[in-house]
């Protein structure tokens, strides 16, 4: 569990192995999904079926893990029962509608986290150094003398302090989705704020030509549209389903979680449009995703996992930091907005005994680092393309830039992206300067 003290508590880390197709296979490619809570070793079978016919598949072993705390990783991180997760318990303070955090509750989360997670020890030694020393140990177990690792999303983060920590155990990294290395939690939230109102904003200029488009024809007036079919849901939940309810943090988390990708547009918008008839059950199934949620009403772990991991990867905010955060992230992306002042915000990490462990900026000057591959999407909502330039400037790697609207691409259905992934991971040749692919 500390590295500090080698003969203390231990964790189990869970491993997926797809084998390779091939006789004689490169090595291990170890696979992140991002989060940073989802696990691995689902990621591994989803990308073994991606890469099919690609010969990625025949030159490597992929290899999912679930990051400690993660998945089947034990301890397992638990902060909320499930009958809590349905109630809209809180993630993060910005995206949590027109409540937040009090500081009791703030102080009773840090409680049930540690009381349901296996102890203090558990949410002390989950931050991404401590993940990236296990995927160090990982490399040696599976007998691969360097890393080759492709890590979407958060996986970027884990994938860059690696590459930080450990250097010359590098083979190949492939980053996709980038988390910029250069910038602080409060301008990343905020790009991401504005990243998902653009996504919104893209969304309604497609739905405009579409017949009975549910946010009207104006796409200047979308977000209008939208919040007064939204807003209605915190006084007034509307049936989504069997026994649930759709509320206003239920809807906007599930146009959130239809943002990440072009393809899902037309549910969002057939969700919306059953909004404005009354029922949930599209928005709030879009939501289930992201979240989690099977159909026996049981949740995985992954938000609360990434809740408790954040806690020691992002910087934390006073109340007074916190509000203003949550100002401005409303401000910048006001499609998500419950028209009601905000008057005090709170860090939920604001009563972590632990201080953060990453450090901002991180993976900077390393030495001795061989060429890595950034893949930034130019209309990513979620990760801005300018953090995928960051990323691959400070590593002093390769970049492909991918012209399209979706959140990570390295699974992607796509010719261009799969040649340049191929030619990197198995003869470590990276696209030129100015690559580009298209969606």
């Amino acid at each position: 569990m500390n590295y500090e003290e080698p003969d203390g508590k231990t964790a189990r880390i869970a491993v997926f192995r797809v084998a390779a197709r091939g006789g004689k296979p490169v090595g291990s490619l170890v696979l992140n999904p991002g989060g940073p809570g989802f696990p691995g070793t689902s990621f591994a079978p989803q990308a073994a079926q991606a890469w099919a016919s690609s010969p990625i598949t025949k030159s490597f072993d992929l290899v999912g893990f679930d990051p400690r705390g993660v998945g089947d990783s034990t301890p397992t991180l638990d902060c909320y029962t499930d009958a809590e997760r349905e109630n809209d318990a809180m993630i993060a303070s910005f995206d949590a509608g027109p409540d937040d955090w009090t500081e009791q509750e703030t102080r009773q989360l840090y409680q049930r986290c540690a009381e349901r997670s296996g102890g203090q020890d558990a949410l002390a030694h989950v931050g991404t150094r401590d993940v990236a020393r296990d995927m160090d140990v990982l490399r040696e177990v599976l007998g691969d003398d360097k890393l080759t690792f492709v890590g979407t999303s958060y996986g970027t983060r884990l994938g860059a302090v690696y590459a930080e920590m450990f250097p010359a155990n590098v083979r190949a990294l492939v980053l996709d989705a980038a988390f910029d290395p250069l910038k602080g939690s409060r301008e990343r939230r905020l790009e991401q704020a504005r990243g998902l109102q653009r996504g919104f904003e893209q969304l309604a200029v497609f739905c405009a030509t579409k017949p009975d488009c549910p946010l009207g024809t104006d796409p200047k007036r979308a977000t209008e549209v939208f919040q007064k079919l939204a807003q209605p849901l915190i006084d007034k939940p509307i049936q989504a389903g069997k026994g649930r309810d759709l509320t206003f943090v239920k809807a906007v988390s599930g146009v959130t979680a239809g943002l990440y990708t072009k393809t899902t547009w037309p549910m969002i918008i057939a969700g919306i449009a059953e909004l404005r008839d009354g029922r949930g059950d599209t928005l709030i199934a879009l939501r289930d995703i992201i979240h989690e949620r099977a159909a026996d009403g049981t949740y995985s772990n992954s938000l609360e996992a990434t809740l408790a991991i954040n806690c020691l990867d992002e910087e934390r905010n006073n109340p007074a930091e916190e509000t203003a955060l949550k100002r401005d992230f409303i401000e910048a992306a006001p499609y998500a907005d419950t028209g009601r002042p905000v008057t005090e915000a709170r860090d939920g990490c604001e009563r972590w005994p632990v201080r953060p462990t990453l450090g901002y900026p991180y993976a900077t000057d390393i030495k001795g680092l061989p060429d890595t591959l950034t893949l930034s999407t130019t209309g990513d909502p979620v990760t801005p393309h300018e953090g995928g330039i960051s990323l691959a400037r400070t590593l002093g790697g390769s970049l492909l830039t991918v012209e399209g609207n979706q959140h990570g691409v390295a699974l992607a259905p796509n010719s261009c992206i799969n040649d340049a992934l191929s030619d990197y991971l198995i003869r470590l040749k990276a696209p030129g300067a100015g690559a580009r692919c298209t969606l």
